[in-house]
């Protein structure tokens, strides 16, 4: 089994999805000793955001986004620390997206519509917010787990599961509670993914 491991926080080892992102690792290592891991951390090593020059097939950017496609369509499993940054997603992580949602390569175009080629694999996200979006009056402004959701799917990703603490900048005892939720939901994910395996 090949394994992506992505974190895109820039908040180090104060970032509650990079410790999501950590345990689930973690825990499918234990479940499957012979996984086999690729990191990327987007935050120490970001990615030039997308423009036609970066998009040009000649150059170092160009192949560095082919390895990036190739690397994410090797993978059984990927993995990804993705914290919500005023509503959305962080601009590190957009510019990963961009360079994996490629027309030809992990999507196309057909007479019956788009087809995503990206399947078969299964994506589980460390999501992470300060606030209270799955339900209440701020679910409306949940624009990064939708947008994940999506784009994600667009490419043909039907397996996907999020792992989610919420709420963490109320206060420390949400913070903790809502560690101890999304914790305790990995053991059952990833217990889940190494049976089917």
């Amino acid at each position: 089994m090949k394994l992506l491991h992505i974190d895109s926080s820039a908040l180090g080892e104060y970032s509650v999805s990079r410790q999501l992102s950590a345990d689930i690792v973690a825990e499918l290592k234990h479940q499957t000793p012979d996984v086999e891991i690729s990191y990327l951390d987007l935050a120490a090593q970001p990615l030039a955001h997308w423009t036609p020059a970066v998009a040009d097939a000649s150059g170092a950017e160009a192949a560095q986004g082919n390895a990036l496609v190739e690397e994410f369509l090797a993978a059984d499993v990927v993995v990804i620390g993705a914290p919500m940054y005023n509503f959305g997603i962080s601009s590190q992580l957009k510019a990963w997206i961009d360079r994996i949602a490629v027309a030809g390569k992990t999507f196309r175009y057909t007479e019956n519509g788009v087809e995503g080629l990206a399947k078969g694999k299964q994506v589980i996200i460390a999501s992470s917010r300060g606030g209270v979006y799955v339900e209440g009056p701020f679910a409306a402004f949940d624009h990064q787990e939708t947008y994940l959701r999506a784009v994600l799917g667009f490419i043909g990703v039907t397996d996907l599961t999020f792992v989610r603490a919420e709420g963490v900048a109320i206060s420390p005892e949400n913070k903790e509670q809502a560690l101890k939720s999304a914790q305790s939901s990995i053991l059952s994910v990833i217990t889940k993914l190494a049976k089917a395996a």
